[in-house]
C-alpha cells in the first residue's frame, strides 16, 4: 500500500499514464442515493484517546465501538454482474480497495474473491479475478471496461485460468500450474482469492494467490499492458512457481505444491516488496518481474502470541511515518476457569470455537520492525487493507467471513460476504494507533 507521504507524489508521477484515458472521463456526480448518509462525510475528532489493552496479550477486544456499524461504514454499490442479480449485490471475499489519482483526478478500484454461478464458495474452482472502478468512494461503481481486450467474455473479468489460450511466446497470461484440472474428488479445480490491485511508476499490477484446490497454491503477480482493465500477463518469477519457498504438505493439496497465500504489494518511493503471510517479505527487482531473494525470505521482526495462531491476510500500510503490519486472525470463544467467557487469539484446541475474523495490527517505525504487541483494530474486519481516500481519510476493507463463526449463523449469512469499508482512526503520534471509528473514544 502506497504511503500518505507518497500521494503528491504520485498525483505528478500518474498524471499521463497510457490507457487511463476512460478513467479521466468518469462522471463526478457520486450516486448518493445508494449511501444515503455516507460515513465518509462524518466528522471524526482529529485524536481520539488510545485504549488500554485487554490483558493478558492475546485477549481479543471484542467491544462494539470496534465493529463496523451502520454510522461507520457501508457496502460499497458495486455494478451488478449477471450472476449478482438473484442475490441483488456482488457476494465477495477478501474485499480490497483504494484510490489513486489519475490524470490530476481520483481513481477508486475494488475486488476481491467472488464465486461462480451455482456453488456456494468460491472453490473448489472460480472463474477469475475482477475489477470495479468508481470516481468516488460512494460511486457510481462500474465493472472495469474489459470489452475492447475480450469483445465476447464476462465485462470487468481482468484475469482467469480460462485466458489460457491468450498465451504466446514471451508473453504467458496462465501458467501451467493455474490451469484448470480434475480429479475424482472435487471434479473441476483451480480457484484464485485474495486479489491487490496497485499501481506503481505508472503500471498496474495485481497480486492474488492461487487458492488451495490449485495444482499449486501460493501467490503471484501480474502485469498489466494497457490500463487499469488490462491485458495483464504474469511476472517471469511466476512462470513456474508462486512466490517463495514450498511449505510442509497438507491434505488435499498435492505434495511439494503448497506456497505461501495471500501475497501483497508494498511501495514505498522506488522501492517495492512482496508481503506473504503471515512473515515473510522480499524486495521486488528493479524491473518487478520478480523478487531479489526467491527463497530463504527474510522476517518481519513481531511480537508474537504464545502460543501463535495461524495468521492470514498479512499486508503493511504506511501512515504518518509509522508502518503498520496487519493480520487477519481467528478470535476463539472459549470458558476459563472461573466459567466466564474468554475471547482470544488462540489455536484451534478443545473447547474453543471460532467467533469472528479480525484485524490485528502492530506499528513500528521500520518496514521490517520490530512491531510493536498488536491490538484488535476491527473486530469481524479480518483480511481487509487499509487506505486512504483521496481527501486523506482513513479507511479498511471488511467482508464477514462467513464460512464459520458470527456471519456463518444462518439468521445472518444473508449479510455475510461484502464489498464493505468502514472508517479508520488515527490516535496521534505518541501511540501511532489505527481502530476501526469508535464512538465511545475515551479510555476505558
Amino acid at each position: 500500500m502506497t504511503g500518505a507521504e507518497n500521494r503528491l507524489r504520485r498525483r505528478s508521477l500518474l498524471a499521463g499514464v497510457a490507457g487511463l484515458g476512460a478513467a479521466a472521463a468518469l462522471p463526478t456526480t457520486a450516486a448518493q442515493a445508494a449511501v444515503p448518509v455516507p460515513p465518509s462525510a462524518a466528522p471524526v475528532p482529529r485524536r481520539p484517546s488510545n485504549w488500554p489493552d485487554p490483558e493478558p496479550y492475546g485477549i481479543a477486544d471484542i467491544r462494539l465501538d470496534l465493529w463496523p456499524r451502520e454510522d461507520n461504514s457501508f457496502v460499497l454499490p458495486l455494478e451488478l454482474r449477471p450472476r449478482d442479480r438473484e442475490l441483488g449485490r456482488v457476494w465477495m471475499r477478501d474485499t480490497y480497495v483504494n484510490c489513486f489519482v489519475i490524470g490530476g483526478r481520483p481513481l477508486y478500484v475494488a475486488t476481491g474473491t467472488t464465486r461462480v454461478p451455482g456453488l456456494d464458495a468460491a472453490g473448489p474452482w472460480n472463474d477469475g479475478i475482477f475489477v470495479w472502478v468508481a470516481p468516488s468512494l460512494e460511486g457510481p461503481w462500474t465493472l472495469a471496461d474489459t470489452t475492447a481486450i475480450r469483445p465476447d467474455a464476462e465485462k470487468g473479468k481482468v484475469w482467469s485460468p480460462e485466458f489460457v489460450g491468450e498465451n504466446r511466446p514471451g508473453r504467458t497470461v496462465v501458467a501451467p500450474w493455474q490451469e484448470y484440472w480434475h480429479d475424482d474428488q472435487f471434479a473441476k479445480r483451480a480457484n484464485v482469492w485474495a486479489p491487490e490491485v496497485h499501481c506503481f511508476r505508472g503500471k498496474w499490477y495485481i497480486v492474488a494467490c492461487m487458492g488451495d484446490h490449485s495444482r499449486k497454491v501460493g501467490s503471484f503477480m501480474l502485469v498489466s499492458e494497457g490500463g487499469v482493465e488490462g491485458p495483464y500477463r504474469l511476472v517471469e518469477g511466476n512462470l513456474a512457481k508462486p512466490f517463495g519457498d514450498a511449505l510442509p504438505d497438507v491434505p488435499h493439496i498435492e505434495p511439494g505444491a503448497r506456497f505461501h497465500i495471500d501475497g501483497g504489494l508494498y511501495t514505498e518511493g522506488e522501492d517495492a516488496w512482496l508481503v506473504l503471510h503471515n512473515d515473510l517479505y522480499a524486495r521486488f527487482r528493479d524491473d518487478m518481474e520478480d523478487i531479489v531473494t526467491t527463497t530463504n525470505l527474510p522476517k518481519f521482526q513481531q511480537s508474537p502470541y504464545s502460543p501463535e495462531p495461524y495468521l492470514e491476510g498479512a499486508h503493511v500500510f504506511k501512515y504518518r511515518g509509522s508502518y503498520y503490519l496487519v493480520h487477519a486472525a481467528w478470535d476463539r470463544t472459549s470458558v476459563d476457569a472461573y466459567g466466564s467467557t474468554r475471547n482470544a487469539y488462540d489455536p484451534p484446541g478443545p473447547g474453543r470455537v471460532q467467533y469472528q475474523y479480525d484485524a490485528i495490527v502492530a506499528v513500528s517505525d521500520r518496514f521490517e520492525g520490530p512491531y510493536s504487541q498488536r491490538w484488535t483494530a476491527g473486530v469481524g474486519a479480518g483480511h481487509n487493507n487499509f487506505f486512504e481516500d483521496h481527501a486523506g481519510r482513513l479507511w479498511a476493507t471488511f467482508f464477514r467471513n462467513p464460512n464459520f463463526g458470527y456471519w456463518k449463523d444462518p439468521s445472518r449469512i444473508d449479510d455475510a460476504a461484502v464489498p464493505g469499508v468502514v472508517r479508520l482512526e488515527w490516535t496521534g503520534r505518541k501511540d501511532s494507533r489505527l481502530y476501526v471509528q469508535r464512538q465511545s473514544r475515551g479510555s476505558k
